[in-house]
């Protein structure tokens, strides 16, 4: 018989861990690497990068087609911009072994060309992201599906969950949430998280936890567009900082929905990265 799934809370270990040191330098807190999809459709993948840099990655580079350039540099900052012609090129650039960290997905795409760029990611072993248009791309190609591995997390809503791992889907509305997404995790080979007011996450060991959005701790403001893309970008964001896939997708977690609480009404997925430093404040960081 499995364990019971823990239940995700902020806890003073938790903060300890989001903390740097004193002496802490941008290289030492690693490099995130987003990929974002052509002219007119990076919004998704800027909101990943910027959620990815105020959780605290080092750096974080969003990688483009040359004709997305401009649009982007008009938009960004403090987050660096490369072209990403096509996956050739971007095996080239993950020869850089400081690009330790992907998210793939959010405005991504669903051509060829993005999945031979999703193929590649995976092939490079880095950890990764998988949201959005990555997941489409995963559920109807099984070479993609068999390159997952343990470095990836998987961050479906309830209908991309049903079609990746379809004949798990019916356990969902069950009773059955934590059950078919250890199956799913398994059989992935990867930590995978099931988006919703309960959040569900597990790894291939087994391990499951929970995070509660309800009652008093609800988070209604989260069901806007863009949210999901802002916590694969924190996720991603704690991988290059060193987390492993479950403990970065548990304290993303937490930290997405404190920041959803800490603004609330009105909030647009926008606002979420700018609530971080008034969540850190809070948990004592």
């Amino acid at each position: 018989m499995q364990a019971t799934p823990r239940q995700i809370a902020a806890t003073p270990a938790m903060a300890e861990s989001l903390r740097k040191p004193v002496q802490a330098h941008k290289y030492g807190h690693g490099h995130a690497l987003i990929l974002a999809g052509g002219c007119g459709r990076g919004g998704a993948a800027r909101m990943a990068a910027r959620g990815a840099l105020r959780v605290g990655a080092g750096l974080v580079t969003l990688g483009c087609p040359p004709a997305a350039l401009q649009e982007n540099a008009a938009r960004l900052d403090a987050v660096m911009l490369r072209a990403v012609k096509d996956a050739d090129a971007l095996a080239a650039m993950l020869e850089d072994a400081r690009l330790n960290a992907l998210c793939l997905g959010p405005g991504l795409g669903l051509g060829p060309r993005e999945g031979a760029l999703v193929a590649a990611a995976l092939d490079a072993r880095r950890g990764a992201v998988l949201d959005a248009d990555a997941l489409t791309l995963l559920g109807t190609d099984p070479g993609l599906f068999a390159r997952l591995h343990d470095g990836c997390v998987l961050t479906p809503h309830g209908g991309e969950f049903a079609r990746l791992f379809g004949d798990l889907a019916d356990r969902l509305d069950t009773g059955g949430r934590a059950d078919a997404v250890r199956a799913a995790a398994a059989r992935a080979g990867c930590t995978v998280l099931l988006k919703g007011p309960e959040t569900v996450l597990a790894d291939p060991s087994g391990a499951a936890a929970i995070h509660s959005a309800t009652g008093t701790r609800a988070a209604p403001w989260l069901a806007t567009a863009g949210a999901g893309d802002v916590l694969a970008g924190l996720i991603a964001g704690l991988v290059a900082r060193g987390f492993a896939p479950m403990r970065a997708s548990e304290t993303a977690i937490c930290l997405h929905a404190d920041a959803a609480r800490a603004f609330g009404p009105g909030l647009i997925a926008e606002d979420l990265p700018d609530m971080l430093p008034g969540v850190f404040r809070a948990m004592g960081v």
